[in-house]
């Protein structure tokens, strides 16, 4: 190819490299960070509740009485074992650390006992004198005998609140046998209540 020929090519190529580039570089901006509330917390196990941050209690709302106990009977019942466990009543119109729900029912329970006497086996002498004597043994067997009975227990359920953000912290229940007569059903729910915060603060 001759020089002549050459150099209109080689200008053509030239311009047709700076020609505009069809593709352009665009990108959009990058959005702002979220609040950090709501920047989801990572799934961490809770930490365990410091329940020696409870010092001072009140109502969630007074308890009620039941057929064999007053209200004021078991507030007393429920404050005195409060107490034995650190918990201070709040002063007058504060409503403390933790508040306290209370509950108290009779109820009737169903008992199974079961008598089994297994078996029997027995070696001994039979005759009569005279005609000699002879020994055997013998064995018996018996079922075992089911009896089923009706008592009377008292149950108590007892719920603590967080009294800042107003959500259960702790709770239990527990039932005693009761009597028939108005004071063993009063201890029943003394014991009842004793049961229930046997457990408190939980370890």
């Amino acid at each position: 190819m001759s020089t002549r020929a050459f150099l209109p090519l080689l200008c053509l190529t030239l311009a047709a490299c700076q020609s505009q580039n069809p593709y352009t570089d665009e990108s959009a901006p990058i959005p702002p960070a979220p609040p950090v509330e709501q920047i989801q917390a990572p799934t961490y196990p809770a930490a365990p509740r410091d329940f020696s941050s409870y010092q001072h209690w009140s109502w969630r709302s007074p308890p009620a009485g039941t057929a064999s106990i007053s209200g004021e009977e078991l507030q007393e019942m429920v404050a005195g074992a409060l107490d034995q466990r650190g918990l201070r009543p709040a002063p007058q119109g504060d409503r403390g650390d933790v508040q306290v729900s209370a509950s108290a029912q009779m109820e009737t329970r169903v008992r199974q006992v079961y008598d089994d006497y297994g078996t029997r086996v027995g070696a001994g002498r039979y005759g009569s004198y005279g005609h000699g004597y002879g020994t055997g043994i013998g064995i018996g067997a018996s079922a075992p005998i089911v009896r089923n009975y009706e008592e009377e227990v008292v149950s108590v359920r007892i719920q603590l609140f967080d009294a800042a953000s107003g959500q259960p912290v702790w709770s239990n229940r527990a039932e005693s046998r009761s009597g028939g007569n108005q004071a063993e059903r009063k201890d029943a729910t003394r014991d009842a209540v004793n049961r229930v915060l046997a457990d408190y603060p939980p370890r």
